[in-house]
């Protein structure tokens, strides 16, 4: 058992801390912001994640795992350190590290042993040897610590099962002894054979990067496939399936839809890019990619506005779903977003409707007006959209969906209604890359 102090309880460090506790560490989650460690020490968890409070609480109860706002404390107690603070994007599209190495100014004047400094957070390579010297400056030159960057890789809505069950775990280290120290914290994951990638640090920082532009530009791939499936009459999902069905491609990621969003693949996607041309590099591939997502976003839009007529003004739209993806309130880029705004500034009076999603969209738009359920959503509509694929929404009664909209008219942006459905009911309907 480690004695381990995860400093930032935002999503990552939240759910890394609860995960490490579940392997049999003793863990502390240390923030700076007392109204969240007051709220997760009376239960109260600040994130939708399904699972997750229940780690916590039994973790809780068996003792292994406690919140603080007392930072310097957590630090010299600990034997391991991860960083695990918000890294967002900058306006030049960087990655913003100036709370990791704060982070890093504090391990420095509370190092008091040897201690592994491991950062969790996303950022850009080379962030590695900066918090190191940071720590350096900040103790008087000790080297009683050894540094490790260990990215992660957790999916939102899936993000307890990926931490826990995980298809890789990434060290990168500076020594042997950290390395270690690392195998050490992760020994539970040995018993189902996970592999264990140890790599050089700046090798781990480029891996994170590396694979969620990949994941981005895969589903961007398919999105402009899709687009070409509508113009020459083809059905993408067919397109889709036959594609994933060869073993170099695999059928992951492979899902048409608005566009990708949320807390990661825009803002690394970018950092990605910006990463590059410091260090005098052309990617075009992910530059081409971050642009065609937008063009995508804008497409559901247009999609939209022809179905409804050309126009939205004074027209009843009913959005369903606005996190930008299910099993998470997380409206970070979401595509939702892009149709909100464009439904606004024409002019179109909108009743949305998320199961969990609907107070974190309010903090961008406080105006909007959401409604309790997708029945309440369309009742009266000239038109709906669906921008989230939530389970509920596959399982709408259509019949009783075109007895309460004024008009028949749905875009279905994430392809979970049969369109031969639609069609029979006789609904006017569009899709991504299926025929309509």
């Amino acid at each position: 058992m480690k004695k381990i102090t995860v400093i930032g309880t935002g999503y990552v460090g939240l759910v890394s801390g609860t995960g490490l506790s579940d392997f049999g560490h003793q863990v502390t989650c240390c923030d700076i912001d007392e109204k969240k460690i007051t709220a997760l020490k009376n239960g109260q968890i600040p994130i939708y994640e399904p699972g997750l409070e229940e780690v916590i609480k039994r973790n809780i109860e068996q003792g292994r795992l406690v919140f603080t706002t007392e930072l310097a404390q957590s630090i010299r107690s600990a034997e391991v350190v991860f960083i695990a603070v918000g890294t967002p994007q900058s306006d030049n599209g960087e990655a913003d590290i100036s709370a990791v190495l704060k982070v890093a100014e504090e391990i420095g004047q509370n190092l008091n042993r040897y201690k592994v400094v491991c950062t969790k957070s996303t950022v850009p390579v080379g962030t590695g040897q900066q918090v190191s010297q940071i720590i350096r400056e900040n103790s008087n030159g000790s080297d009683q610590f050894g540094y490790v960057s260990n990215p992660e890789f957790l999916r939102e809505g899936a993000a307890v099962k990926d931490f826990l069950w995980p298809d890789r775990v990434v060290i990168g280290a500076d020594s042997e002894r950290s390395f270690n120290i690392m195998k050490d914290v992760y020994r539970p994951l040995y018993i189902n054979e996970t592999p264990i990638v140890h790599t050089t640090i700046a090798t781990a920082e480029t891996i994170k990067y590396a694979s969620n532009a990949f994941l981005a530009m895969k589903i961007t791939f398919i999105n402009e496939v899709a687009n070409l499936c509508e113009a020459v009459n083809a059905d993408v999902h067919q397109v889709a399936k036959a594609m994933g069905l060869d073993g170099r491609i695999s059928a992951k990621f492979l899902h048409p839809g608005p566009g990708y969003g949320g807390s990661c693949f825009p803002k690394d996607t970018n950092a990605l890019v910006s990463i590059a041309e410091k260090a005098g590099v052309e990617i075009a591939t992910i530059k081409a990619t971050i642009a065609a997502n937008q063009a995508q976003k804008q497409r559901m839009v247009d999609k939209l506005r022809k179905l409804a007529g050309g126009d939205f003004t004074n027209r009843k739209i009913a959005v369903l779903g606005l996190a930008f993806k299910p099993q998470t309130d997380d409206v970070r880029d979401s595509a939702a977003i892009i149709m909100l705004r464009e439904l606004y500034a024409a002019g179109a009076d909108v009743t949305a409707y998320d199961p969990v999603a609907a107070e974190s969209m309010r903090a961008l738009f406080p105006d909007l007006n959401c409604a309790d359920s997708w029945q309440a959503a369309v009742a009266d509509a000239d038109a709906a959209v669906i921008m989230t694929e939530w389970n509920e929404f596959r399982a709408m009664d259509l019949k009783m969906m075109k007895s309460m909209m004024k008009t028949a008219v749905l875009l279905d942006t994430r392809n979970i209604i049969p369109p031969a459905d639609l069609e029979r009911l006789g609904f006017k309907f569009d899709n991504v890359g299926r025929q309509s």
